[in-house]
């Protein structure tokens, strides 16, 4: 196995749903497996596909993540692990590149766009703004956001080795800051020159939510989980609640 692709989600069926379309339409090789964390939701995800795991954590506690994506590590089978969100849309291109990398890790690129209710991808203008996007983000980047370190591709060797994510965080309010401190814990490996990275990234696509809709609790149509964002330790709540 060389790929374990490995997402936590909670409450989120219907995006869900239109992820497995989209991912078995990719008709991807046996190396690449799907580890699937149901973090707590209320009604546990149910679907199909070939090379498909549904864990269910049990765990009811809010933005367990750092926990969830260390169980999807050990589970995993790949050599490498692509980890990211349910609300991010990974297209064929961004796994083949997974596939081929020697190096211990890859970054990606991040473009919004959305999968409809027929699991069919697209980044036409009225539909994101159907789901939220603020005509303010459109006008000024178009469909371009900056990288965020909640995703990646990583050698699982050197996941472990860098001690994975830090479980202690999850009793911290939103956001409790797991994806930042784990690329500090990489960025100082690399800067001593103990990891490599590709230099090259290909795109991931997001579904235009929370702070790009004007609310760090916007939900497109009621489609992700309902667990607020809305703490004094959120900087861009913070800067929402001061204008």
């Amino acid at each position: 196995m060389k790929l374990s692709i490995i997402i936590s989600v909670l409450n989120s069926p219907e995006i869900f749903r239109r992820q497995l379309i989209h991912w078995t339409r990719m008709n991807l090789p046996d190396e690449v497996e799907f580890i699937i964390l149901d973090d707590g939701s209320d009604v546990p995800l149910k679907g199909e596909m070939r090379n498909l795991i549904i864990h269910p954590t049990n765990d009811k506690r809010p933005w367990t993540v750092e926990l969830a994506r260390n169980l999807g590590a050990r589970m995993a089978r790949g050599e490498y692990l692509l980890m990211t969100d349910i609300d991010y849309i990974i297209p064929r291109d961004a796994i083949d590149s997974a596939l081929t990398l020697t190096e211990d890790k890859m970054r990606f690129k991040r473009q919004f766009g959305v999968l409809d209710e027929s699991g069919d991808f697209t980044q036409d203008f009225d539909v994101l703004r159907k789901y939220g996007l603020l005509e303010s983000r459109i006008e000024g980047r178009g469909t371009n956001l900056p990288p965020h370190p909640n995703n990646f591709v990583m050698r699982k060797e050197t996941f472990w080795k860098l001690g994975g994510y830090q479980e202690d965080l999850v009793d911290r309010p939103y956001p409790n800051k797991g994806d930042t401190y784990f690329k500090r814990t990489w960025a100082k490996a690399y800067d001593r020159g103990q990891v490599t990275m590709r230099v090259s990234r290909p795109t991931l696509f997001m579904f235009p939510n929370g702070q790009y809709c004007g609310d760090v609790d916007f939900n497109p149509l009621g489609l992700f989980h309902d667990l607020s964002r809305k703490t004094t330790n959120n900087y861009c709540y913070m800067k929402q609640r001061a204008n």
